[in-house]
């Protein structure tokens, strides 16, 4: 099964997808992981991924979409995966479906975790209290979560018209949220 966890950042994709991958096997794409990995790895694309992430910028898709399809065959031995903070655009839906096409593959759901952005900054400022992640200074924050609303908005039409889009309350608990991922895991896309 291959599965797209579609929300903002913060909004709780990698703490679902971690436990997917504890429960079902499959391997978790996330790109926030993969970009942070680039940008510590100290490579010219590491710097190049630095710059961008510190401007509170989305990465350009032709960095992401190579980050994803190296990482495929990964997937293909798991038995799918769960795409965490990929695809953010239409143009990487579009890409992500002929990568899969090519390999006889497709995206079987499409789960959004639905939550309001005013709590997510709070979230956000806390986090970054406890753990100081760059990428979690509050305004740099700001500014990716209008990136994310602004360019990945036309990913629900796109993926709601495929038959592939479930919505879930993702302000519930991390419990309630993670039965409701469970349940639309079973069910029929809507």
């Amino acid at each position: 099964m291959n599965l797209i966890l579609f929300g903002p950042p913060a909004a709780g994709k990698g703490t679902q997808a971690k436990r997917l991958v504890a429960e079902r096997g499959m391997i978790q794409l996330s790109t926030g992981d993969m970009l942070r990995a680039a940008r510590s790895s100290g490579s010219e694309l590491g710097k190049r991924v630095a710059a961008i992430m510190d401007a509170g910028t989305l990465v350009s898709d032709d960095i992401v979409i190579a980050l994803i399809e190296e990482r495929l065959p990964e997937a293909d031995a798991a038995g799918g995966a769960i795409f965490d903070g990929f695809p953010r655009t239409v143009a990487q839906a579009e890409a992500l479906d002929r990568m899969l096409a090519g390999r006889g593959q497709g995206i079987d759901r499409v789960v959004r975790l639905k939550v309001d952005d005013e709590a997510l900054v709070q979230r956000i400022a806390k986090r970054f209290e406890a753990e100081g992640r760059a990428d979690d200074n509050p305004e740099t924050f700001k500014i990716r979560l209008a990136a994310y609303n602004t360019q990945t908005a036309p990913l629900l039409p796109f993926y709601r018209a495929q038959g592939k889009l479930i919505e879930v309350d993702g302000m519930a608990s991390i419990e309630a949220v993670a039965k409701s991922v469970d349940a639309a895991l079973q069910e029929e896309a809507a």
